[in-house]
């Protein structure tokens, strides 16, 4: 079982005792450095513009810290909003984090962005955000050729040249047809929303004549808390999964007039959540028992400082986690 970790970097003011934005990035580094010893496999990345709440607007800086501190951790940006960089620049960025991290440890998702409001902050066209997209990922796999090339009129050559060949592996992330036809068409892996839309993927390959994708990358849950006593822990993280659980739905409203956005609907209690079953608030047992019964190709992703809960209550969890669930279920696992 894959294992890794997720970070949006919220970090809103819910009262006496928030953690500040400065104490979470500093924990979030830290904690990668930590999986990445204990063998965990993937840190994610996200990225939004102009929060009320502090998300991470600058994840390549982020992802530069934690690169030349560890040694083989992947970097996933999931999702990087590629409509609001400039290509050229993004292009010169990701390539030099490539060299620091080592080949094939940066991978990309690429967002074409949904929040009208960050296309306005950047002065991107919002109604043809799907033209500058596909131009901005063109630009990037030309980029990363090392060659000289016509951009704009202008001849450009974008160096360094990564490390890894052809640049950092790339996605196209989505939530509906158009995102699938868009990443079949430019010969691109997919990493959508739903299953659904990735079966959608894989037959637009076929129609085209591309090889059969990879499987679909299942992962979740969507907030994973391990503790000895589960329902004093649920009082504790509860206001952080609300939190960030409304959040993130009310922006999914912005893009479809949706109440849920992936696994994330509206909350308004505890009852909210011990009903949700992405939501695991759970002692060692049960998460041996949970994790146990999924398949090997399975990603746990945990979502460690979710809706900006407090480093202190994040650690404890993670501990449990390594010290007495994932040895017993990897001892529970048949060797192959």
């Amino acid at each position: 079982m894959n294992i890794g970790l997720r970070y949006d970097m919220r970090a809103p003011d819910l009262g006496p005792g928030s953690a500040s934005p400065r104490d979470l990035y500093q924990a979030a580094v830290e904690q990668c450095l930590w999986a990445d010893k204990k063998g965990f496999n993937t840190v994610y990345l996200a990225e939004h513009h102009g929060a009320e709440d502090n998300y991470c607007p600058s994840p390549l800086i982020r992802a530069a810290a934690i690169a030349g501190a560890t040694e083989q951790i992947e970097l996933h940006f999931s999702a990087l909003c590629v409509t609001m960089h400039d290509p050229l620049r993004l292009a010169e960025d990701l390539a030099v984090l490539d060299l620091i991290a080592g080949p094939g440890r940066v991978l990309v998702t690429a967002g074409i962005g949904y929040r009208p409001e960050e296309f306005d902050m950047f002065g991107v066209d919002f109604p043809n955000r799907g033209k500058v997209f596909e131009e901005k990922l063109e630009v990037l796999r030309t980029a990363w050729r090392g060659e000289e090339f016509e951009y704009r009129g202008t001849r450009v050559r974008v160096t360094p040249v990564p490390g890894t060949p052809g640049g950092p592996t790339l996605y196209i992330g989505g939530n509906a047809k158009p995102s699938a036809r868009r990443a079949a068409r430019m010969g691109l892996g997919y990493r959508p929303a739903t299953e659904d839309l990735y079966r959608f993927y894989a037959e637009e390959c076929a129609r085209l004549g591309h090889p059969e994708p990879e499987p679909f990358p299942r992962h979740g849950p969507a907030f994973l808390y391990v503790a000895e006593d589960p329902e004093q822990a649920l009082e504790q993280v509860a206001p952080h999964v609300i939190y960030a659980s409304n959040m993130y739905a009310s922006w999914a409203g912005e893009r479809t007039n949706a109440t849920t956005n992936g696994y994330w609907a509206q909350k308004s209690n505890l009852d909210s959540i011990r009903n949700d079953p992405s939501m695991w608030i759970v002692s060692p047992d049960e998460a041996v028992r949970r994790l146990s019964e999924l398949d090997d190709d399975y990603e746990l992703r945990v979502h460690s400082l979710l809706g900006g809960l407090s480093p202190e209550l994040s650690w404890r969890s993670l501990e449990l986690l390594v010290d007495k669930v994932l040895p017993r279920v990897r001892a529970a696992r048949p060797v192959s």
